[in-house]
């Protein structure tokens, strides 16, 4: 052939700015859109080889090699795929935006065949210019008789076109790298490329660094090494769930994500119609509550990495857990890195969703005992998941667990069960077991249970779970004193109760300077306790709310407070003080304080100036003892 000079064939004057700046949203992509069509090549040949169209070599090995030069300053892509004929070269690459994959599909479609083809656009292939000056291609075609062209372009809107040099089936691609494009000389940016977006593909790929150093033993010797691909030409989403092991489950989710902690359990995801979609998805164990944020689910398309956590397809409470799905069904937009909106996606959404909504249902039902031994690590998604998706909290409703302060894990149903007739719909609740320690010796003493919540999404989950069961209420132990816990006291009338009261609540005002302090007295059944503060549930969930709108900023001890001071009559502290109501001392000063300040210390943290206050207080209290004796 006659070597020839011509202009690209496209529908704006000049599409490569647009490629380098606009097309692509990271520059390494080149680098995924060159091996996919490789393995594209490779597929098509062997699909025309399985209908009797192509003759191959019995046992083919086929492949995908990168080699970096640093040299010449030169990447070279080489497949061992079906190659191009002159006029395939002129159809494929001079017109740009003509999509060889999407040709070659529509051909073969009706004919048979598993193999996917990976290409969908026919852009890919120029988004080497990104990082290249020049872009050269030898290719052989399958076809008996093709002659080796030679394809060469400047990043312009020329091109040179004539025989090539290539002896056998196959292409190689060259790039010859802008100085933008020199960090991909570097043998570790290029390996690292590979494994984040090639690591599944179908087809061996290997990474040949020209004139690199030999490695070499302990005693001088080089060391040669079989050449190991870089990918997993089938990974284990891939495989009926059937066919896997729970060790080949665990050795994917370390070898994927780099995380040696064993996931708690995962699910296999399998689905061929109304759509493609293949995955794993793994509940990972958690060390911290803030290890919720650290979930990652990539996404693939045809085995091609795509990007990690797509909202669009992944329901955003799934992205706490780690995974990998595959759907081929994908709507992506030119650069293979964007959805399409497409009615699809919805669907593929909704069937995750489903699919992790009845495997958590599946593990309750049939092997409770771990469930509840995964619930302290599983339970921050699936309440986040139940405050954000409503389909999944109808599906999980049921099976929400709750660690109660015996240590038992119950549903909303069997704690209320196991207290009927002590509680009418009511569950309550600890955030902090040191703080609330006396709280809870109350509530075990009268033979009532509470459960445990102590994260941070709690307050909004059981916020959530009274807005959707009707009648259900949640109060933390120290919102109020349940009757339970209460003696009634026929000795006193109303009208000396009311003037106890008051009497009380002028020593304690001025011994504190808090004159909207409000106080209660009640006759409690035990006689350990002589105060406890009480706040009602909703001033409560406020204070909760502005923290976790980081309104707290504001100085939260200087805003108005439901706070109650509950004094318990049977106390000998406050018996004394009723006996000495009228007689101001020190003393009596000093026992209001201390009572107060304890009571709050079991309430919450005081104030650094209050809690000086209360230690100096106590060791004068102490000094006071030793004197007396």
């Amino acid at each position: 052939m006659d070597k020839q000079k011509g202009s690209l064939s496209i529908h704006s004057e000049n599409i490569f700015p647009i490629i380098k700046k606009w097309l692509y949203s990271d520059q390494d992509i080149f680098i995924r859109e060159l091996v996919s069509n490789a393995c594209d090549a490779i597929t098509k040949v062997k699909r025309l080889d399985s209908l009797g169209e192509a003759q191959l070599e019995e046992n083919t090995k086929f492949s995908v090699k990168v080699i970096i030069d640093g040299t010449n300053k030169t990447l070279k892509f080489i497949d061992n795929g079906i190659g191009m004929t002159e006029e395939e070269v002129k159809k494929y690459i001079n017109q740009i935006a003509f999509s060889g994959a999407e040709d070659f599909f529509k051909t073969y479609q009706e004919k048979g065949g598993t193999d996917q083809i990976i290409g969908h656009f026919g852009l890919g292939f120029y988004s080497a210019f990104m990082v290249a000056n020049t872009v050269e291609i030898n290719s052989l075609s399958y076809q008996d008789g093709a002659q080796p062209i030679k394809w060469r372009c400047d990043g312009g809107t020329e091109f040179e076109l004539e025989m090539g040099t290539k002896s056998n089936r196959g292409t190689e691609i060259t790039l010859f790298l802008s100085e933008e494009g020199e960090n991909f000389l570097d043998e570790y940016t290029v390996r690292s490329t590979i494994e984040k977006y090639c690591s599944f593909m179908p087809y061996p790929i290997y990474l040949e660094v020209i004139d690199k150093e030999p490695e070499k033993d302990e005693d001088g010797n080089i060391v040669i090494e079989e050449p190991k691909p870089l990918n997993d030409t089938s990974p284990l989403y891939l495989k009926q769930p059937s066919a896997c092991t729970d060790d080949e489950y665990k050795e994917f989710y370390r070898s994927t994500f780099n995380d040696f902690k064993e996931p708690l359990f995962w699910i296999h995801l399998n689905m061929d119609y109304p759509f493609n979609l293949k995955g794993i998805l793994y509940f990972p164990k958690l060390n911290t509550q803030f290890d919720t944020l650290e979930g990652q689910i990539k996404l693939y398309n045809n085995q091609v990495f795509i990007a990690d956590n797509i909202k669009e397809v992944i329901p955003e409470f799934l992205l706490l857990l780690k995974g990998v799905i595959d759907c081929p069904d994908l709507p992506l937009n030119v650069s293979r890195s964007f959805l399409q909106n497409d009615g699809s996606i919805k669907k593929i959404s909704d069937y995750i969703t489903r699919k992790v909504a009845d495997k958590l249902n599946s593990l309750f039902k049939s092997d409770r005992e771990s469930y509840e031994k995964f619930w302290d690590d599983i339970n921050p998604f699936i309440k986040f998941g139940s405050i954000k998706n409503a389909k999944f909290y109808d599906k999980v409703s049921n099976i929400i667990l709750y660690k109660t302060i015996n240590d038992q894990y119950v549903t909303t149903e069997e704690y209320l069960a196991n207290l009927e007739g002590k509680l009418e719909n009511q569950v309550y609740y600890v955030t902090d077991q040191i703080q609330q320690a006396q709280y809870i010796k109350m509530l075990k003493a009268h033979d009532l249970d509470a459960v445990i919540l102590d994260h941070t999404i709690d307050s909004a989950f059981i916020s959530h779970v009274e807005s959707k069961k009707e009648g259900l209420s949640f109060k933390r132990v120290d919102s109020d004193i349940a009757d339970l816990m209460k003696d009634t006291d026929d000795s006193v009338s109303e009208e000396e109760q009311k003037n106890q009261t008051e009497a009380i609540t002028n020593v304690f005002k001025e011994a504190l300077g808090k004159d909207s302090l409000k106080i209660n007295i009640e006759s409690l059944k035990s006689e350990d306790v002589a105060g406890m503060i009480t706040l009602s549930e909703d001033s409560r969930r406020m204070q909760d709310m502005m923290k976790m709108y980081s309104m707290d900023g504001l100085n939260m001890n200087a805003m108005p407070t439901e706070e109650t001071l509950v004094l318990n009559k049977k106390h000998s502290l406050i018996q004394y003080i009723l006996e000495n109501k009228d007689n101001k001392s020190d003393l009596l000063n000093m026992i209001a304080q201390q009572v107060y300040d304890l009571a709050l210390l079991t309430h919450k943290t005081l104030p650094p100036e209050d809690m000086s206050q209360f230690i100096k207080r106590s060791n004068d209290i102490m000094n006071q003892l030793i004197n007396e004796k």
